[in-house]
């Protein structure tokens, strides 16, 4: 058996799954102190499920904890970037097109060496060890303990990363060090970026682990823990301590991974709809489509995996205008229960408006019993308008397109959408993010540029996928059950040699579960 919980921002949800069987499920309001409403939520499951914690095999947690810490620039610490790249790359210096405020956050302090590699991973420049020592030690004299640590093409020769973050060490016993290699794509700024966001939020990711782990053994479990990655893929905690920016979005993908289990359909548009927004994402093979181009984190630029997905300021406490022809993206999130209408408040949501025209039986409708019924109308013309553009903006192509609505929003949409070529309701839907977490498995992605006229393709291609594998298991995977799950070939044409990118996907059954399966 497996507990899965996804962590809103409105609603805490939880599964308990035997097998594919929804033993029980739990959605309550999300507690300001975040552990609480986990805490509730496992309690909940348990009792109505009738069962020992014995029997629980895992807890898989999706939460939004680092991506608000980043949004909101708090938790974050002070970061030195070291940057091997000159003597090129002079005029862009870290964190140069950074908002004020989190650049602000992180200290702004930053190094650029000599050093580096071309695209095809022969040196730029040979490394100076004196800047590099030099570096280090006005790191050490600010009493700055996490670096995040760059260097030109370091996806394809990682060895001057590898060899500054060896000093660093040495130098400052205790560092907590990213290469972005380990976590960022081809193009320097936006891997540095996400290296950066990474490394700054090390200490808060040692932090919430132990609350996590805290919150599970003080409930009588003893069965290992998981967290959500953004592609829909789980890791082991002590991988989330190391790459805790890897959590990014990973509730709107595991609702589409909920989707796909709910529905069985592996191909589709799923849209999410959440108390402040609805996230609009696509299934393919079962799995989200990911975004090929940059995409900003808290206003930061970033290049490293993350789900194509599109967010609408409209959920179940989205403010509706007096007329109902505008709603959101202002609301009144885990408010709703206090500020709607229907439920004694003042201010008209999105809410109010399925249940005054009779769509949903949800707190008092006698209280929205005397809005204007035009503009109940428009209200609900408008979600149904929002929610078709959105999902026009994100289809693969102009076929028509299932779509299935999940989230404990998905009571919004009363009649068809026109963009669907069918809309299904699944049972449960209300959980699909925490089911999502519950089935997920151990995933691992390696990315590179190769020539296939120095290394034939079957060859590049079993070259990345080892490295990919080597993630997976660095994340708890069973080695024996990795699968290739997706490879990108793009070809580059104007490189000389005619050079490739190539990225893989790999997922696997988590090991620790494997192994006791196993005997």
């Amino acid at each position: 058996m497996r507990i899965g919980i996804d962590v809103g921002g409105t609603h805490t949800d939880a599964v308990l799954l035997d097998g594919s069987e929804i033993v029980a499920s739990t959605k309550a309001l999300t507690s300001a102190d975040v552990l609480t409403g986990i805490t509730n939520a496992l309690d909940t499951v348990m009792a109505d499920a009738g069962i020992p914690q014995g029997q629980v095999e895992a807890v898989m947690i999706g939460t939004t904890q680092f991506t608000n810490a980043v949004v909101e620039r708090r938790e974050l610490s002070k970061v030195a970037a070291i940057r091997v790249g000159l003597p090129s790359g002079r005029g862009l210096p870290p964190m140069v097109d950074w908002p004020d405020d989190i650049a602000d956050a992180l200290g702004r302090t930053s190094y650029m060496v000599n050093g580096g590699s071309l695209y095809d991973g022969w040196p730029l420049a040979e490394l100076d060890e004196d800047q590099i020592d030099t570096a280090i030690a006005d790191i050490a004299a600010k009493g700055i303990e996490n670096v995040a640590i760059s260097a030109v093409f370091s996806p394809m020769n990682a060895a001057p990363e590898r060899m500054v973050a060896e000093k660093v060490r040495a130098a400052i016993p205790g560092a907590r060090i990213t290469c972005s290699h380990t976590m960022g794509r081809l193009g320097i700024m936006e891997r540095e970026n996400a290296a950066l966001l990474n490394a700054s939020l090390l200490a808060f990711a040692d932090r919430v682990v132990d609350a996590f782990l805290e919150a599970i053994r003080a409930r009588g479990f003893t069965c290992p823990m998981y967290v959500s990655q953004n592609d829909g893929t789980l890791m082991n905690v002590d991988f989330v301590r190391e790459f805790p920016a890897l959590t990014f979005s990973s509730g709107p993908t595991n609702s589409l991974r909920g989707a796909c289990k709910l529905t069985g359909l592996n191909d589709a548009i799923v849209v999410d709809i959440g108390g402040t927004t609805s996230d609009i994402g696509v299934l393919e093979d079962g799995f989200p489509r990911e975004s090929n181009v940059v995409i900003e984190v808290g206003g930061v630029r970033t290049n490293f995996r993350m789900p194509d997905i599109m967010a609408v300021g409209l959920g179940g406490g989205s403010i509706v205008a007096p007329d109902g022809e505008s709603i959101g993206p202002r609301s009144v999130g885990h408010r709703l229960v206090t500020e709607g209408m229907v439920f004694g408040g003042d201010t008209l949501t999105s809410t109010d408006l399925i249940v005054a025209a009779g769509h949903a039986d949800i707190g008092d409708k006698s209280r929205v019993a005397g809005l204007d019924p035009t503009v109940v109308a428009a209200g609900n013309q408008t979600i149904h308008r929002m929610l078709d553009g959105a999902i026009e903006m994100m289809k693969p192509n102009a076929d028509p397109v299932p779509v299935i609505l999940v989230g404990g929003g998905a009571v919004l949409v009363s009649g068809n959408l026109k963009a669907a070529s069918t809309l299904l309701r699944p049972m449960n839907a209300g959980v699909a993010n925490a089911i999502g977490a519950a089935i997920a498995q151990i995933g691992g992605e390696a990315e590179r540029l190769l020539s296939y006229s120095q290394l034939p393709r079957e060859a590049a291609i079993q070259k990345v996928t080892n490295e990919a594998i080597e993630r997976a298991v660095q994340a708890g995977a069973d080695a024996g059950t990795i699968r290739v799950a997706d490879i990108e070939e793009t070809a580059i044409p104007y490189m000389d040699e005619g050079n490739t990118r190539v990225r893989v996907k790999v997922i696997g059954d988590i090991a620790a579960l494997a192994k006791k399966e196993g005997n």
